[in-house]
């Protein structure tokens, strides 16, 4: 079979991508108190950038400092560091790849060290004593066109530094997530309700995004293919948004889901298809998380879509791209343990499957107390194996290799401290 993964792309604006392996969006956690890039965040992604990705994302760059999902996240909010900025998109760029930001907003999400009061859809906190988030406050009509001006401005930024497209991360519960999911938004005007309004803020936002960058730059968006909460964003809603963003001829639609509450993007979660359905261990078992998804919205999607999540052999990322699943594999997880060669074994074919922690990442039942219910272990033990990967990420921007050795109990105590450690000091400017 031929090597799909190394032929390129040309997407809907123009642009090309050299091949269709990418690197997704990673939370890296390592900008400084001012919220810029740091040595620490070039060096990651100079060790990254020698793997010949066709394109790159940046892991949740917000657009406002006051609601990020930890403190230590990069912001472009008039905060300055243009200069890093522009010194990180040309790492990226190096071998004619595409180097994208994707730009964020927490909403409730917001970590509590950040702000205790963020602004959501609606007052509907998040109901997860364990994710350390803020008590959430509705957003006027004022804030919400603020959201808005907030991207296309970072977006615009994105552009004069250098970096070549940006995402808009509307999956993961994050605020655009929220707006379209009925359990966070309870509003009762053209904001909330029926699905038009509760999608209408990504749908402007996506709009005002194309007007501050221009035709001819990438703009992609990250959606759920399902929130995999009853009563949430679902598949069918899901599947009527993604016609919605082809009309507005996005350049690629990157297909997650879940959130805090239902982590699937982790590969963990109810054990539950997109419809609600129980599934077999078999099947959970299979590659690919969205995959099936992908298929089933391919007819509804003029745009080329990603799939990232559960992928881990070249073999079946030929299949997903010569069946048009999709037209772009990322690959996330694998770069914190193998940082500098892996996708150029990948495209070459050198190497056929993708490393498997599984059996090191995983907590003892009895490790976090006998009175831990199963779904408070499940979130607790998902976000250790976040902390798992954001220490490795850590390491690597330090110019360590990864700890393979260390545990998810150990990740997880480790990640609590860095998060204590790296409280913003809000009387900076």
């Amino acid at each position: 079979m031929n090597n799909l993964l190394s032929a390129p792309l040309q997407l809907p604006c123009g642009a090309v991508l050299k091949n269709r392996l990418a690197k997704a969006a990673m939370t890296e956690g390592l900008a400084d108190p001012m919220n810029r890039v740091t040595p620490e965040l070039l060096r990651l992604y100079k060790r990254w950038a020698g793997n010949g990705f066709g394109l790159m994302l940046t892991g949740n760059v917000q657009v406002d400092r006051h609601h990020m999902e930890r403190s230590s996240n990069v912001a472009i909010d008039g905060n300055g560091g243009l200069e890093d900025l522009q010194r990180l998109a040309e790492i990226g760029r190096q071998d004619g790849a595409h180097f994208w930001v994707q730009l964020n907003h927490t909403g409730r999400q917001t970590a509590m060290d950040v702000n205790a009061s963020p602004l959501a859809p609606s007052a509907i906190s998040l109901p997860m004593a364990e994710a350390g988030c803020g008590q959430a406050r509705a957003m006027t009509q004022e804030q919400v066109a603020d959201v808005i001006r907030r991207f296309a401005d970072a977006a615009a930024v994105c552009r004069e530094t250098g970096f070549t497209g940006v995402q808009i991360h509307a999956a993961h519960g994050y605020l655009l997530s929220q707006f379209l999911s009925p359990l966070a938004n309870a509003r009762n005007d053209e904001w909330g309700g029926p699905l038009e309004n509760r999608a209408r803020l990504l749908l402007e936002t996506v709009r005002a995004v194309r007007r501050a960058v221009g035709a001819d730059f990438p703009v992609s968006v990250k959606l759920n293919s399902a929130d995999f909460q009853r009563g949430g964003f679902d598949f069918e809603e899901s599947m009527t948004v993604v016609s919605w963003l082809s009309e507005e001829r996005i350049d690629l639609l990157e297909i997650s889901g879940g959130n805090y509450e239902q982590p699937q993007m982790a590969g963990m979660g109810e054990s539950a298809d997109h419809q609600g359905k129980p599934v077999t261990a078999s099947t959970r078992a299979r590659e690919a998380y969205f995959l099936d998804y992908a298929r089933q919205v391919k007819p509804r999607a003029s745009v080329p879509l990603m799939i990232t999540g559960g992928m881990r052999g070249v073999a079946s990322m030929n299949e997903a791209l010569s069946s048009q699943a999709c037209q772009v594999v990322g690959i996330a997880r694998p770069m914190c343990t193998h940082p500098d060669s892996l996708g150029k074994y990948l495209l070459n074919g050198d190497r056929q499957d993708l490393p498997s922690l599984e059996r090191l990442l995983e907590i003892p039942r009895d490790a976090l107390g006998p009175d831990i219910d199963d779904a408070t272990f499940k979130r607790l033990e998902s976000f250790g194996v976040l902390g798992w990967y954001c220490e490795q990420i850590e390491r690597i921007g330090a110019g360590l290799e990864p700890a393979l050795d260390l545990t998810v109990l150990e990740a997880l105590q480790n990640f609590q401290q860095h998060k204590a450690d790296k409280t913003r000091d809000w009387a900076r400017p």
